[in-house]
């Protein structure tokens, strides 16, 4: 196959780690408003470094338009309109920004443009939903389950955590209520709520609590009469977030202090970020389970990865970022056409494609493995 063209917008932990993985057979340029991000991985590697602000929106429709591939690595707060103008302008797109906007919203101006752009291809959500379209395909799923974390290989005090992605969209996660689905009802859960300690081989003692990470499944597989997506993280931490929120450490509306207006979310931000940032020699893992059931049994895929110290590159960004590059190669190959918006379970619902991922991921040293109890006298 030729190299193709792609631009990642994008210079951050996981947009690097995706041009990395691009430029060794594509040819790749990088986008961010940070020159010396961009200078850092252009000196390292074959890549194009694109001084680029994507909300100047005339200017971004203007860069996007020699390439064959457009990959969209920006804060969720810039993403959803981000990938509206990246379609606008005609171009395939493949989209990791957790933006709280519905992408199936962008989906009439996608198919009118003629644009293939898959959605929230990350590893949650993105991974584990090509995983439960590759199942439901397979049978008609009657429970899902994603418990999930990115987390510090060694927790500190106070908060056993660090920023492995945008810290703004952690605090989104902790505050924007939670959907999904139990016994066949679409409910709404509190975020942070029903805490739960569990036990996890090779990592220890972690909780499981309730947020809002199922996004498209909740529409694509409304036949499902179980959805459930939990984050996993060391013991206490939710327990702390649940105390800042109630505070109103979390609020983005202003207050007055002293005479002067101030946004305590944006303090909390200044304060937090620093603390929960990734420094040089910080490791971090990655773990998810994915637990489904269909007429052919319980099917529970395991993910367990680990900062990669030779490539410098965090699990996170191992992870979230390959998951990507993979979808990416299959669309560059002409592997997965569809037009419109595309969350991840329709690229998992064909079989070639599927395994075109778990292979990608294998041979970058992501393992996910799979077990099935199969059903014995009907029961699974």
């Amino acid at each position: 196959m030729s190299k193709k063209k792609v631009l990642v917008l994008g210079a951050g932990l996981i947009g690097k780690a995706i041009a990395i993985d691009l430029c060794r057979r594509h040819l790749v340029t990088s986008a961010d408003r940070d020159p010396a991000a961009l200078d850092a991985l252009a000196r390292q590697h074959p890549i194009t470094p694109l001084v680029l602000d994507v909300t100047d929106r005339k200017a971004l429709a203007k860069a996007v338009l020699p390439f064959d591939l457009i990959i969209g690595a920006v804060p969720g707060a810039l993403g959803f309109a981000t990938l509206r103008t990246v379609i606008e302008a005609g171009r395939n797109v493949v989209d990791i920004s957790f933006f709280p906007e519905d992408p199936l919203a962008l989906d009439e101006i996608a198919r009118e443009k003629n644009v293939t752009a898959v959605v929230d291809c990350g590893v949650a959500p993105g991974l584990c939903n090509i995983i439960a379209g590759h199942h439901h395909r397979q049978s008609p799923l009657t429970s899902y389950e994603c418990l999930v974390g990115g987390l510090p290989s060694t927790p500190e005090w106070p908060f056993g955590y660090k920023a492995v992605f945008s810290p703004a969209d952690v605090i989104e996660e902790y505050t924007r209520p939670v959907h999904m689905r139990v016994n066949g009802r679409n409910v709404e859960r509190e975020a942070l709520s029903e805490i739960e300690e569990m036990e996890w081989e090779g990592v220890g003692t972690l909780e499981a609590f309730n947020t809002d990470g199922l996004r498209t499944l909740l529409t694509t597989m409304p036949e499902v009469p179980h959805l459930v997506e939990r984050t996993l993280r060391y013991p206490g931490h939710a327990e702390l977030m649940k105390v800042f929120r109630a505070t109103g450490l979390f609020s983005p509306e202003p207050i007055d202090v002293d005479g002067t207006l101030v946004s305590p979310l944006r303090l909390t931000s200044k304060l937090l970020f620093p603390l929960w940032e990734m420094k040089p020699n910080d490791e971090d893992l990655t773990v998810m389970r994915v637990t489904l059931k269909n007429a052919e049994g319980t099917h529970v895929h395991d993910l367990l990865d680990r900062f990669d110290r030779e490539g410098g590159i965090s699990s996170m960004a191992r992870t979230t970022g390959y998951t990507c590059t993979a979808v990416a190669e299959l669309l560059l190959q002409g592997s997965f056409t569809r037009k419109g918006i595309c969350p991840p379970e329709l690229v998992g619902a064909d079989g070639s494609c599927f395994q075109a991922v778990m292979d990608h991921l294998e041979e970058r040293g992501v393992q996910c493995t799979q077990r099935t109890v199969e059903m014995q006298l009907g029961r699974a």
